[in-house]
């Protein structure tokens, strides 16, 4: 199941697969080649009857913009579609794109907002070359849809392709969208939105609440993981256990946080257990923090970073961190109930809007960051984990407010524009 969205890049494909290369166009023409698996061949009247979607997929920039459409990829492949990505070469696109075996353009673009004068009129002086490589690209790989999944190189490409009537389509991961998205939602066929639009920023009649795409092989993981957790616990009797993480880089104020407040939590809860992500510029200071109030493998695992978030899932009973899309998404696929703390500087403050949506549906507390004590955190997770039938419900909250169908919705769409 996943409502939301993830963040390792992989490659799904059969050995019976033949190899091709495609090309990554770079600014200045020079062409990289990386090893992409064969689309699967279509057979049968379908094949003879109707040629294979080709989509162009636009952006990136970070993880929880890029990854969603890695997960629409996935799925066009799995028809026997093709996919092109779009991004810019600053992008987390220009590693992960090639690393996951899709064809990657890049457009020359940069962001205009929030970057003072200087920033606006070198953004904007831009504009007109993103606009022409993005027509050239179109123009040269003649897609059936547009796809923009937030990131610099969404706003030229897909409002571009409006402009040539190729159908296009905006992914919106958060509550509150970001301005690019707020004007290409006049100009698209549909707005595909992970949360419901709750300040009416897209036309209502364009939007469908599709959830957020999630890789097929980490879904399959987070399900697996959500499967097994009550079978283990029984099995394996343990005292209360806490995964906290700050996504892939780690969050200082939660780890200052949380050695803040362990004194009181070992207090109230003797048999504790933690499972701490840190980031890779606080690992041995956590660890050293754990230390010294006694705590120790295995009680007490602390790592800079997790490739497989799959099994710390599994194996606790609550969560804290943050509220973006991507852990969200990967929260409600294996179930797990969690305090929500925003990350307060996010733009529109949307991680709070995000956490609203699950708070609402009942799996998840919100605390902020200025409302943080060592006693109120203590206070939040002591009385949750020490209450299993009140995790159980939230638990099942979670799981309902999942949406592991969400690629399929959204390719579904698309397959009928043509």
């Amino acid at each position: 199941m996943g409502l939301y969205p993830g963040a390792m890049t992989r490659t799904l494909a059969t050995a019976a697969e033949a190899p091709v290369l495609p090309r990554i166009l770079l600014r200045d023409g020079e062409a990289v080649t990386a090893p992409v698996p064969a689309a699967p061949a279509r057979t049968g009247a379908a094949a003879a009857t109707e040629r294979p979607l080709r989509v162009v997929i636009a952006g990136g920039g970070t993880g929880g913009h890029l990854f969603p459409g890695i997960a629409l990829a996935e799925e066009i492949r799995a028809r026997g579609g093709e996919v092109h990505f779009v991004g810019t070469a600053r992008g987390i696109e220009a590693r992960a794109v090639p690393e996951s075996g899709y064809a990657l353009e890049l457009i020359d673009v940069a962001g205009i907002k929030g970057r003072g004068l200087a920033g606006l009129v070198r953004g904007l002086l831009r504009l007109p070359r993103a606009w022409l490589q993005s027509l050239r690209l179109l123009r040269r790989l003649r897609p059936d849809v547009v796809v923009g999944v937030g990131g610099y190189a969404s706003g030229p490409v897909v409002a571009t392709a409006s402009m040539l009537r190729i159908p296009t389509a905006i992914l919106e991961q958060n509550s509150i969208p970001g301005i690019t998205n707020r004007i290409l939602s006049r100009l698209v066929r549909k707005v595909f939105c992970t949360f419901p639009d709750v300040r009416g920023r897209f036309p209502a009649p364009k939007v469908v609440l599709a959830g957020n795409p999630i890789r097929r092989q980490i879904l399959g993981q987070l399900v697996a993981a959500g499967e097994t957790t009550a079978a283990a616990a029984a099995a394996t009797p343990h005292g209360p256990r806490l995964f906290v993480f700050g996504g892939s880089q780690g969050a200082r104020a939660i780890n200052d946080a949380v050695l803040a407040a362990l004194p009181g939590l070992l207090e109230r809860l003797p048999n504790l257990e933690i499972w701490h992500q840190t980031g890779k510029g606080d690992e041995a200071r956590v660890r050293d923090g754990y230390a010294a109030l006694g705590l120790g493998e295995p009680r007490a695992r602390v790592a800079a970073f997790l490739k497989d978030m799959a099994a710390p899932y599994a194996w606790c009973d609550l969560v804290l961190c943050r509220a973006g899309a991507t852990s969200l998404s990967e929260l409600t696929a294996v179930g797990k109930p969690a305090v929500l703390v925003p990350f307060p500087h996010a733009t529109d403050n949307h991680q709070e809007w995000n956490a609203r949506a699950l708070v609402d549906a009942g799996g998840a507390l919100l605390m902020r960051e200025s409302e943080w004590t060592p006693e109120a955190l203590t206070g939040a997770l002591a009385g949750l984990l020490a209450a299993p039938e009140r995790l159980y419900d939230m638990s099942n909250a979670m799981r309902t407010a999942a949406r592991p169908e969400a690629a399929r919705t959204i390719v579904d769409a698309m397959s009928a524009w043509r």
